[in-house]
């Protein structure tokens, strides 16, 4: 399933009885099921921050890409990749991608697009991704968060997923203004700090090339240094700043 958000994630179906936040009184997030994906798959694209078609669009996010991600090659895990713009970036900046989506028409258009690249995708649970014991250099995830029945355990199982000083890549928000959907920055930090050697979050707000036009709702990006298996927290030495 690929929960990327679109430039109006409240279109969005609701299936909040399952989710915890609703539990705590909370409002529910969206959630769609996997035939809602799949006839997504024709037209997604279209978005601009999804098909990546505008130049500027596109280059906005592979610089940002170039500073989240390891600066050297490296092994990178894209879940709910959708059709593979993200991991199209990834692999071009010379690293190792692994894409995993619920639908089996994203996976096979993000296959198409990344045809002759080291890349690998398979069909999957964002929340479970179907990798065994391989270990990543980073986890990327872009609007996913905010559909799962359970972002906790989504989280453990990620920072699960990373070699020793590998990082997660988080790009979520909050959108709406009425009745606002999704994971705001300081709900996300709560989540993986427990996690973490140590969290940053860099708004995205001020970046219209990101999403082809001026936004403003919450976008941001949550960056986290995960330690290794049998790795104190404490003292882990974070990756290079991503600003340089």
């Amino acid at each position: 399933m690929s929960t990327d958000a679109p430039a109006d994630p409240s279109r969005r179906p609701f299936a909040g009885s399952a989710n915890p936040r609703a539990g705590r009184g909370e409002s529910p997030l969206p959630t769609a099921d996997a035939a809602y994906w799949e006839a997504a798959a024709a037209s997604f694209d279209e978005e601009p921050d999804h098909g990546l078609r505008d130049p500027a669009v596109r280059a906005a996010w592979a610089a940002r890409l170039r500073g989240w991600l390891p600066s050297g090659p490296g092994a990178v895990l894209d879940l709910g990749c959708g059709t593979g713009s993200l991991a199209l970036l990834a692999a071009e900046q010379g690293h190792r991608v692994t894409g995993i989506d619920r639908s089996p028409r994203m996976i096979a258009r993000a296959r198409a697009k990344l045809a002759g690249r080291e890349a690998a995708f398979l069909v999957g649970d964002a929340a479970e991704p179907p990798v065994g014991e391989r270990r990543f250099d980073a986890v990327l995830v872009r609007h996913v968060l905010w559909a799962l029945p359970d972002a906790r355990a989504a989280l453990c199982r990620w920072a699960g997923l990373l070699a020793p000083g590998g990082r997660l890549v988080l790009v979520e928000g909050r959108w709406g203004e009425a009745e606002p959907i999704g994971v705001s920055a300081a709900e996300l930090t709560s989540l993986v700090e427990p996690l973490a050697a140590w969290t940053r979050v860099e708004s995205l707000v001020d970046e219209p090339a990101l999403w082809g036009k001026e936004v403003t709702d919450e976008r941001y990006v949550l960056l986290a240094e995960v330690p290794g298996r049998g790795s104190a927290v404490a003292g882990a030495a974070p990756l290079a700043s991503p600003n340089g």
